[in-house]
């Protein structure tokens, strides 16, 4: 049963938007102020992710981690220098 998942952060004065489909074809999905910017399939439970540009001067380069399994997928926005990873929160709808 395909099942979507939704997850956000603000970063950097970004929006940072992940959608996680489960099911038999596994795909997370990112967005960038709106605009999709990254896209991957899963394999199984396993870990992916997927990386990203914000649209800053210079461009900043970050990655979505999403973890799909077991139980509710979580999401993690990992960023270069800022030691630990943010963690998207999820949203209903």
């Amino acid at each position: 049963m395909r099942r979507r998942h939704h997850f956000h952060i603000d970063y950097r004065g970004h929006s940072v938007s992940a959608t996680v489909e489960t099911g038999m074809r596994p795909v997370v999905e990112v967005l960038v102020d709106g605009k999709e910017t990254g896209y991957e399939k899963a394999h199984g439970d396993r870990p992916v992710t997927v990386p990203v540009e914000l649209p800053t001067d210079p461009p900043v380069q970050v990655a979505v981690r999403a973890t799909l399994g077991p139980g509710v997928p979580r999401c993690l926005l990992i960023t270069e220098g800022d030691g630990e990873p943010h963690v998207m929160a999820p949203r209903l709808y």
